[in-house]
């Protein structure tokens, strides 16, 4: 009983003290406002904002391609050819490839039996 009431006696010659350290700890990590929160929240706004300096770069060359496909004919036959691969009418393709063939014309990892 004497124990007891020795760690009340302490409680009530420090409570402002506990109140005090019990407050920070709960505006510093336990609150739905705490510190960690806002700090979360500062890296994902960092983290947004670069991805909205990505998309306007990527806005802009899409605006220049739409402007320079507006003005010159020539440039819709390029992006065709680029990046659909389409070919005229009046023209053949031929792919030359060599990947894996050796100078006899036989593949590297194939033996001549």
């Amino acid at each position: 009983m004497n124990r007891i009431y020795s760690v009340w006696k302490y409680i009530c010659r420090k409570k402002y003290l506990i109140v005090t350290v019990l407050g920070v700890v709960f505006v510093g990590f336990v609150g739905e406002n705490s510190i960690l929160k806002h700090a979360q929240n500062r890296i994902l706004i960092n983290e947004m904002k670069a991805e909205i300096s990505t998309y306007e770069t990527q806005h802009e060359q899409a605006e220049q391609t739409l402007k320079e496909l507006k003005h010159n004919p020539k440039a819709i036959t390029k992006i065709a050819r680029e990046r659909y691969f389409m070919k005229a009418d009046d023209e053949d393709i031929f792919v030359l490839s060599d990947d894996g063939k050796t100078e006899t014309g036989t593949k590297e990892n194939e033996t001549a039996e």
